[in-house]
C-alpha cells in the first residue's frame, strides 16, 4: 500500500463527487487486497482502497436528481473501483444517501456495507417477520451486530454466538440465548425461523437442525461452494450486498434514530492509515469496533 496524489475525475452520468470526512475499513478490503475476491472485483492493479464513507457532496454529474452540492451524505464507492480512503471519492448516486443530521460523519461511515448486508440478509433474503426468532452466528462482528439491531427493531427475538469474553456485550444488545462459537446445535433443535451465519463457520447441517419448518439459512461469505449451494433446493442462500438506494436509506434512517450503531475502535488520519490497515490485516478485524480513517 502507498499514498499517492491524484486528480479527481469529474463525476459522470449518475455520479457524485464527495469530499470525504470519514471512511471505514471492512474485511472485504483485505479480501480484495490479497486477491480472494478477484472474480468479483477484477484482477488489475494498482487500485484504490476503501468503500464505506461519509462526507459532503462537492459536484454532481448529469442525471443526478436526489443529491445536491453541499449535501452531507453516506454511502459506498463502486465495488470495482473503491477509493474511499482518500480526500475525495467519486460514487454512483444510487449508492449514496443523505446523512441524518444528528449522526456524526464517523458513525455514518461505519454503517453502509455492514448495515446493507444485514438488512438484505434478514429482510430481503430472510423474509423476516414480526415475532420470529433469529439466530446470528458471530453476533458481535460488524454484520452480526447490525443484524441483531435490525432484527430487534423489527420485533424479532434474537439469539447468537460470540466469544465467551464478549458475553456481556451481547447481553447488553438484547441477545438471548448467548452461546460460544462451538455450541451444540442439538440444544436448539427446531427453535429458529432464520439462521444467519456471519462468521462463515457454522456447518449447514447444524443450521438445519436449528430451523423451524420452512426456516431459512443465510450466509454472507460468497465462496464458490456457498454460491453453488444457493442455487440448489433447500433453505440455504448467500447474500452479496447490492447498492439498493431504498435499503441504504433504511439503514441510514435506523442509524439516525439510534437503533443501529456500531462501535468505533480507532480513528486515524489518512497519513497514518497504512500502518493501521496493516496492523488490522495482520491481527484480524478489530474485535472492539471499526477502524475509521479521516482526511486529517
Amino acid at each position: 500500500m502507498r499514498l499517492e496524489d491524484f486528480e479527481p475525475a469529474r463525476p459522470g452520468v449518475g455520479e457524485v463527487l464527495v469530499r470525504v470526512r470519514a471512511a471505514a475499513a471492512n474485511p472485504m478490503d483485505f479480501g480484495i487486497r490479497n486477491g480472494r475476491m478477484k472474480m468479483v472485483t477484477g484482477r488489475s492493479f494498482p487500485r484504490a482502497m476503501g468503500y464505506d464513507f461519509a462526507g459532503v457532496v462537492e459536484a454532481v454529474g448529469d442525471g443526478v436528481t436526489r443529491l445536491n452540492v453541499g449535501d452531507e451524505v453516506l454511502g459506498g464507492a463502486p465495488f470495482k473501483l473503491g477509493g474511499a480512503f482518500a480526500e475525495v471519492v467519486v460514487a454512483e448516486e444510487k449508492g449514496v444517501v443523505k446523512k441524518p443530521a444528528g449522526l456524526s460523519f464517523e458513525d455514518a461511515a461505519a454503517i453502509p456495507t455492514v448495515g446493507i448486508t444485514a438488512l438484505q440478509a434478514l429482510i430481503v433474503k430472510g423474509k423476516l417477520r414480526r415475532g420470529q426468532a433469529v439466530f446470528v452466528h458471530g453476533c458481535l462482528g460488524g454484520v452480526g451486530r447490525s443484524a441483531v439491531q435490525i432484527a430487534l427493531a423489527h420485533h424479532a427475538t434474537v439469539g447468537g454466538s460470540c466469544r465467551v469474553t464478549a458475553r456481556q456485550d451481547a447481553y447488553d444488545l438484547g441477545i438471548d440465548p448467548i452461546v460460544e462459537f462451538d455450541f451444540d446445535p442439538a440444544s436448539f433443535t427446531g427453535r429458529f425461523d432464520l439462521v444467519l451465519d456471519t462468521a462463515g463457520t457454522l456447518p449447514v447441517k447444524a443450521a438445519r437442525m436449528m430451523l423451524k419448518p420452512g426456516g431459512r439459512i443465510i450466509g454472507i461469505h460468497p465462496s464458490p461452494w456457498n454460491l453453488a449451494r444457493s442455487v440448489l433446493p433447500g433453505p440455504f442462500q448467500t447474500v452479496i450486498a447490492r447498492p439498493v438506494t431504498e435499503d441504504l436509506e433504511e439503514v441510514a434512517r435506523a442509524a439516525g434514530q439510534g437503533t443501529l450503531r456500531l462501535p468505533i475502535a480507532r480513528t486515524v488520519p489518512l497519513s497514518a492509515a497504512i500502518p493501521a490497515l496493516i496492523e488490522l490485516e495482520r491481527n484480524g478485524m478489530a474485535k472492539s469496533g471499526k477502524l475509521i480513517i479521516t482526511p486529517e
